[in-house]
C-alpha cells in the first residue's frame, strides 16, 4: 500500500479531512501547509519522514521502526 493511501484511510478513521489536517500541521508546526500542498506532497510521494510522524501524532498513531 502507498504511503499516500494510508494516510488518507488513516484520515478517514478519524472522521477529518486533509484541509482539516493541513491545518493542524499548520498549528504544530507553524509552517504553511495548505490542502493544496498536502495533496501534492501526497501525489508525488514527497511527504519528509518528519512530516510523516507529525502526522501519525495527530491522528494518534505511532511509528517505529522494528528489527526483524
Amino acid at each position: 500500500m502507498k504511503a499516500r493511501n494510508k494516510i488518507k484511510s488513516l484520515i478517514a478513521l478519524r472522521c477529518l479531512t486533509i484541509t482539516k489536517l493541513a491545518q493542524m500541521m499548520r498549528e504544530k508546526t507553524g509552517k504553511p501547509y495548505t490542502f493544496k500542498s498536502l495533496t501534492g506532497k501526497l501525489q508525488r510521494g514527497t511527504l519528509t519522514l518528519d512530516e510523516t510522524y507529525i502526522i501519525a501524532d495527530l491522528l494518534d498513531y505511532k511509528l517505529e521502526f522494528i528489527e526483524k
